[in-house]
């Protein structure tokens, strides 16, 4: 039987990307159909007051990156917030990424903001600090495209750091068996990457948006972080009645 994900869409992409990429809910169907467990997605764009109806049930929800600061106040992340939190009240599985990352930190007692490291682009590599049951296939370390000015600063004191860099040291963390998130984009592909350092070369400058540029040439672990996602969504800790 498939999971059902509901995918909260907190973005809307740059118009000179639309027609090749459409939107990051998209991206992410296209890269959870390539994993070994089944799944089936429905995409909300939140921006737009979207969302599932009160009686919808799904397996898990994610949350995608944004251009929109996470800690900002705009009505539509507050909705979000709101509607996330409800969710995480009655036990529902939550994954996040970038944007999503850290609005759950913040939203579950930690902090996120503007980072003094300034951007990060292109591919990143972070050690592992912890290893779970859902995390297969395992790795020694774990390499993603990245694309942030914003951090989690401080975790929820229930959080566990799963990977780290001394640039991002709270790059990807779990609460139990509920929330697992992400600052890295599984999502992307080195092609979009290199679009949006293009587009945003002079917001980055010479020095960082060459480094980003230089660095796709190495791979990324997007599929494996995907795997695990999906992995972490069926995961049923010993006790859970199915």
């Amino acid at each position: 039987m498939s999971l059902r994900i509901c995918i909260l869409e907190t973005d809307v992409l740059r118009p000179e990307l639309i027609g090749q990429y459409q939107g990051y809910g998209r991206m992410f169907e296209q890269l959870f159909t390539r994993q070994p467990i089944a799944a089936e997605f429905d995409v909300y764009n939140v921006m737009n007051g979207e969302y599932p109806a009160d009686d919808q049930v799904f397996d898990a929800y994610l949350v995608t990156g944004s251009k929109a600061d996470s800690f900002g106040d705009d009505p539509w992340i507050e909705t979000l917030k709101a509607f996330l939190l409800a969710r995480y009240q009655r036990g529902d599985k939550l994954l996040g990424v970038c944007f999503g990352h850290q609005l759950l930190a913040l939203l579950l007692g930690g902090k996120s903001e503007r980072a003094s490291q300034g951007w990060g682009v292109g591919t990143h590599r972070y050690v592992m600090n912890a290893k779970a049951p859902w995390m297969s296939p395992q790795v020694e370390e774990l390499t993603l495209l990245i694309s942030h000015q914003d951090q989690v600063t401080r975790l929820p004191e229930n959080a566990t750091v799963i990977a780290s860099s001394d640039f991002c040291p709270n790059a990807a963390y779990h609460i139990g068996d509920q929330v697992l998130c992400f600052q890295g984009h599984p999502e992307f592909i080195h092609d979009y990457s290199r679009a949006l350092l293009e587009l945003r070369q002079d917001k980055l400058g010479q020095e960082v948006y060459r480094k980003g540029i230089d660095s796709l040439a190495h791979e990324h672990q997007g599929s494996t972080v995907a795997e695990w996602m999906m992995r972490f969504v069926a995961h049923k800790p010993q006790g859970t009645p199915t």
